[in-house]
């Protein structure tokens, strides 16, 4: 049965091994090995856990809709075998970002329909986080290719080059590579 919420449990077990953590701009966290993402809304943590975030997945935007309807192709999914390397990107805006009406908002928005056109084979999944009294807004959940890598660089550096970005007050990345080895314990 699908459900839209997800939790994100670091700590010293999960599916993604942490390759680099990176706070950009605000406080930082306690670094971690590895990240477990359930979809799920975890009441329990396990023992070993460092820290918790959850959030609520998205309905599939507008935009992506008329890229996927456009092009003869279904947009990329989560879970692909060959998608095995991540990225976490846990950000909190401004009180001034949030002051805004939608309009306002959308004349600074960066990610728009071009985004499957540069990047095809990177699947995208956004959480809200804010509604939850979460200590982020959102986080951002992005699988792809090995080979994809610096192509996510550049994305995430234009983006913080971009005018959207100096509403945001706090942001934490994470790189992580799929394990094979791992198995979830119920």
């Amino acid at each position: 049965m699908y459900s839209p919420s997800y939790s994100f449990i670091a700590g010293d077990r999960g599916q993604w091994k942490v390759e680099k953590m990176s706070c950009l701009a605000g406080e930082e966290m306690e670094a971690t090995p590895f990240l477990d993402v359930r979809n799920e809304y975890v009441m329990q943590v396990p023992v070993d856990f460092r820290w918790l975030l959850r959030g609520i997945s998205s309905k599939v935007r507008r935009s992506d809709l008329a890229v996927e309807k456009n092009s003869m192709l279904p947009l990329p999914q989560l879970g692909r075998e060959r998608a095995t390397c991540a990225c976490f990107i846990a950000m909190k805006r401004q009180e001034s970002w949030w002051d805004m009406n939608d309009d306002e908002k959308s004349s600074h928005a960066w990610i728009g329909e071009d985004f499957y056109k540069e990047f095809p084979t990177v699947a995208r999944q956004l959480h809200h986080c804010r509604e939850l009294g979460e200590p982020f807004d959102f986080i951002t959940w992005l699988e792809y290719f090995p080979e994809d890598e610096p192509k996510i660089d550049a994305m995430l550096a234009s983006f913080r080059d971009s005018e959207e970005w100096q509403f945001v007050e706090r942001e934490i990345d994470l790189r992580l590579v799929r394990r094979e080895d791992y198995l979830q314990a119920s």
